[in-house]
Protein backbone atom coordinates (compact mmCIF):
# COMPACT_ATOMS: atom_id res chain seq x y z
CA UNK A 1 0.00 0.00 0.00
CA UNK A 2 1.41 3.52 -0.78
CA UNK A 3 0.17 6.82 0.28
CA UNK A 4 0.55 10.06 -1.96
CA UNK A 5 2.03 13.17 0.40
CA UNK A 6 1.96 16.35 -0.47
CA UNK A 7 4.38 18.84 0.79
CA UNK A 8 2.78 19.77 3.94
CA UNK A 9 2.19 16.07 4.69
CA UNK A 10 5.67 15.06 3.59
CA UNK A 11 6.90 17.34 6.54
CA UNK A 12 4.20 16.53 8.87
CA UNK A 13 5.23 12.73 8.96
CA UNK A 14 8.51 13.74 10.98
CA UNK A 15 6.40 13.81 14.13
CA UNK A 16 5.06 10.88 13.86
CA UNK A 17 7.34 8.86 14.21
CA UNK A 18 8.42 7.14 17.93
CA UNK A 19 11.67 5.85 17.78
CA UNK A 20 14.15 6.07 15.10
CA UNK A 21 14.22 7.90 11.12
CA UNK A 22 17.24 6.69 8.52
CA UNK A 23 17.43 8.29 5.70
CA UNK A 24 19.09 6.99 2.52
CA UNK A 25 20.36 9.42 0.01
CA UNK A 26 21.62 9.01 -3.25
CA UNK A 27 21.06 12.04 -5.67
CA UNK A 28 24.06 13.90 -6.72
CA UNK A 29 22.07 17.05 -5.79
CA UNK A 30 18.75 18.39 -4.70
CA UNK A 31 17.32 21.36 -6.00
CA UNK A 32 15.37 22.72 -2.49
CA UNK A 33 14.14 26.24 -2.97
CA UNK A 34 14.70 26.76 0.78
CA UNK A 35 18.30 26.04 0.33
CA UNK A 36 19.34 27.61 -3.27
CA UNK A 37 20.58 31.06 -1.48
CA UNK A 38 22.51 29.96 1.13
CA UNK A 39 24.01 26.88 -1.38
CA UNK A 40 25.14 29.94 -3.33
CA UNK A 41 26.50 31.81 -0.78
CA UNK A 42 28.63 28.95 -0.11
CA UNK A 43 29.66 28.28 -3.75
CA UNK A 44 30.71 32.16 -4.29
CA UNK A 45 32.99 32.56 -0.87
CA UNK A 46 30.64 33.67 1.48
CA UNK A 47 29.02 31.03 3.67
CA UNK A 48 25.77 31.24 5.62
CA UNK A 49 25.44 30.03 8.31
CA UNK A 50 22.96 27.17 7.91
CA UNK A 51 21.04 28.40 11.44
CA UNK A 52 20.35 31.81 9.98
CA UNK A 53 18.23 30.47 7.19
CA UNK A 54 14.59 29.23 8.70
CA UNK A 55 14.05 26.05 7.33
CA UNK A 56 17.16 24.65 8.08
CA UNK A 57 17.28 26.38 11.71
CA UNK A 58 13.74 24.63 12.02
CA UNK A 59 14.79 20.81 10.93
CA UNK A 60 17.76 21.66 13.51
CA UNK A 61 15.44 22.44 16.29
CA UNK A 62 13.27 19.36 15.78
CA UNK A 63 15.90 17.30 15.61
CA UNK A 64 17.14 18.15 18.82
CA UNK A 65 13.47 17.46 19.98
CA UNK A 66 13.84 14.21 18.86
CA UNK A 67 17.47 13.19 19.98
CA UNK A 68 16.65 14.81 23.45
CA UNK A 69 13.00 12.71 23.90
CA UNK A 70 15.52 9.69 22.96
CA UNK A 71 14.54 9.12 19.23
CA UNK A 72 17.74 8.72 16.56
CA UNK A 73 17.84 10.12 13.62
CA UNK A 74 19.98 9.35 10.99
CA UNK A 75 21.40 9.28 7.39
CA UNK A 76 23.56 7.73 4.86
CA UNK A 77 24.84 9.97 2.18
CA UNK A 78 26.33 8.42 -1.22
CA UNK A 79 28.40 10.54 -2.45
CA UNK A 80 30.71 11.18 -5.69
CA UNK A 81 34.69 10.25 -5.09
CA UNK A 82 35.26 13.67 -5.29
CA UNK A 83 32.21 15.04 -4.08
CA UNK A 84 30.14 17.27 -6.04
CA UNK A 85 30.01 21.11 -5.31
CA UNK A 86 26.38 20.49 -3.68
CA UNK A 87 28.00 17.53 -2.01
CA UNK A 88 31.19 19.21 -0.28
CA UNK A 89 28.28 21.91 0.55
CA UNK A 90 26.34 19.17 2.21
CA UNK A 91 29.15 17.75 4.34
CA UNK A 92 29.80 21.41 5.34
CA UNK A 93 25.82 22.12 7.24
CA UNK A 94 26.35 18.51 7.97
CA UNK A 95 28.58 20.36 11.19
CA UNK A 96 25.00 21.71 12.42
CA UNK A 97 23.11 18.61 11.85
CA UNK A 98 25.49 16.37 14.01
CA UNK A 99 25.15 19.63 16.73
CA UNK A 100 21.54 19.16 16.52
CA UNK A 101 22.24 15.45 17.48
CA UNK A 102 21.80 13.26 13.70
CA UNK A 103 24.43 10.66 13.12
CA UNK A 104 25.24 11.34 9.13
CA UNK A 105 27.57 8.71 7.66
CA UNK A 106 28.57 8.62 4.32
CA UNK A 107 29.31 6.30 1.48
CA UNK A 108 31.23 6.53 -2.23
CA UNK A 109 28.87 5.11 -5.07
CA UNK A 110 31.69 3.56 -6.14
CA UNK A 111 31.39 1.42 -2.89
CA UNK A 112 27.97 1.22 -2.87
CA UNK A 113 28.46 -0.50 -6.39
CA UNK A 114 31.18 -2.40 -4.70
CA UNK A 115 29.40 -4.12 -1.02
CA UNK A 116 25.96 -4.64 -3.86
CA UNK A 117 23.73 -1.47 -2.27
CA UNK A 118 23.72 0.03 -5.84
CA UNK A 119 22.44 -0.57 -7.85
CA UNK A 120 19.82 -3.26 -6.41
CA UNK A 121 18.27 0.65 -4.26
CA UNK A 122 17.74 2.13 -7.22
CA UNK A 123 17.44 5.58 -7.34
CA UNK A 124 14.77 6.99 -5.22
CA UNK A 125 15.72 8.40 -1.55
CA UNK A 126 13.87 7.39 1.36
CA UNK A 127 12.86 7.54 4.90
CA UNK A 128 12.09 4.38 7.34
CA UNK A 129 10.88 5.31 10.51
CA UNK A 130 10.41 3.10 13.29
CA UNK A 131 11.60 0.29 11.25
CA UNK A 132 7.84 -0.06 10.52
CA UNK A 133 7.17 2.68 7.47
CA UNK A 134 8.81 4.22 4.51
CA UNK A 135 8.35 7.62 3.12
CA UNK A 136 9.96 7.23 -0.45
CA UNK A 137 10.75 10.22 -2.74
CA UNK A 138 11.43 10.54 -6.59
CA UNK A 139 13.52 13.42 -7.86
CA UNK A 140 14.20 14.43 -11.37
CA UNK A 141 17.62 14.68 -13.04
CA UNK A 142 18.14 17.68 -11.53
CA UNK A 143 17.27 17.21 -7.86
CA UNK A 144 14.01 18.30 -7.87
CA UNK A 145 11.94 16.10 -5.66
CA UNK A 146 8.76 15.07 -7.36
CA UNK A 147 7.11 13.04 -5.49
CA UNK A 148 6.74 11.68 -2.13
CA UNK A 149 4.67 8.31 -1.01
CA UNK A 150 4.31 6.74 2.40
CA UNK A 151 4.80 2.91 1.82
CA UNK A 152 4.13 0.09 4.70
CA UNK A 153 4.16 -3.09 2.49
CA UNK A 154 6.14 -5.28 4.91
CA UNK A 155 8.38 -6.57 2.20
CA UNK A 156 9.40 -3.01 1.00
CA UNK A 157 9.91 -2.14 4.59
CA UNK A 158 12.08 -5.14 5.35
CA UNK A 159 14.22 -4.67 2.12
CA UNK A 160 14.92 -0.74 3.13
CA UNK A 161 15.67 -2.22 6.56
CA UNK A 162 18.56 -4.29 4.94
CA UNK A 163 19.54 -1.91 2.51
CA UNK A 164 19.92 0.63 5.62
CA UNK A 165 21.68 -2.00 7.69
CA UNK A 166 24.39 -2.21 4.60
CA UNK A 167 24.76 1.14 3.96
CA UNK A 168 25.41 2.04 7.46
CA UNK A 169 28.07 -1.04 8.15
CA UNK A 170 30.15 0.07 4.95
CA UNK A 171 29.91 3.82 5.36
CA UNK A 172 31.96 6.11 8.06
CA UNK A 173 31.30 9.26 9.50
CA UNK A 174 32.01 12.29 8.16
CA UNK A 175 35.23 13.40 10.64
CA UNK A 176 34.32 16.58 13.13
CA UNK A 177 36.31 19.49 11.59
CA UNK A 178 37.53 17.83 8.59
CA UNK A 179 37.20 20.07 5.54
CA UNK A 180 34.71 18.76 2.80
Amino acid sequence: MTVPLTDAEFAAVFSRFHTSAFRLELQRAYLEPSEAATFARWQAGDPQPPIEVPDLADWYDQIQVHTAAGRTVERVRVQEDPPTDYQRWERWIGAWNTAAGESIRYLTRTRAHEVGLLPAAGDRDWWLFDDAWLVVMTFDTDGRRLTSEIVADSDTVAQARAWRDLAAHHSTPHPVGADA
